[in-house]
């Protein structure tokens, strides 16, 4: 155990207590799990940041840190389809979520073909994460409480997020397709 590690670690320590503080109908609740939700968006950079500074890369981070990523940002969109279950949410949600169960799959299968290279997380994918983190901060905290520009901010950038998740998947996959065949 290492601490880029530990910090991939506290990542997914995070995801039930982000949904308790969301779900505990106190008047700061959504504000606190934003904010929870951004400590964990920031431990994605840190685990990486430890893990080279510190020449702490491992295997189990390697394995890890993908999961814990995917674990944050799928049960922080299926929360908030709870509260936004209208389709303007739910589709640009759904293509999030397929996206990243395709690029999760299409990483494992080239990983067992000795090509994990080529599917290695891009530029794209990188904006894409950093869009989508501040989309659902935006999306968690919005109460009436706080200003309200923070729903419509927070549904722009889902979009563009979701624009970016499709953009990225094709990069991945027009990467991946000469050792598909």
């Amino acid at each position: 155990m290492n601490a880029a590690n530990l910090a991939t670690i506290a990542r997914v320590l995070m995801v039930p207590v982000i949904v308790m503080v969301y779900y505990s109908g106190q008047p700061w609740s959504q504000l606190a799990a934003a904010v929870i939700f951004t400590i964990a968006s920031i431990t994605d950079w840190l685990d990486g940041y430890l893990a080279r500074r510190l020449n702490q890369a491992s295997a189990f981070g390697a394995f890890l840190d993908p999961v814990a990523d995917k674990l944050l940002v799928v049960m922080a969109l299926v929360l908030l389809t709870a509260n936004f279950p209208s389709p303007w949410f739910v589709v640009p949600t759904a293509i999030i979520i397929g996206r990243e169960v395709f690029i999760s799959a299409l990483r494992e299968w080239m990983a067992s073909q000795n090509q994990r290279d080529k599917v290695a997380v891009g530029y794209i994918g990188k904006v894409k994460t950093t869009v989508q983190m501040i989309a659902i901060i935006a999306l968690l905290a919005h109460s009436p409480a706080l200003p309200n520009f923070l729903l419509p901010l927070g549904y722009v950038l889902l979009y563009i997020s979701a624009a970016l998740s499709v953009w990225s998947m094709v990069t991945y996959l027009k990467s991946a397709l000469p050792s598909m065949r």
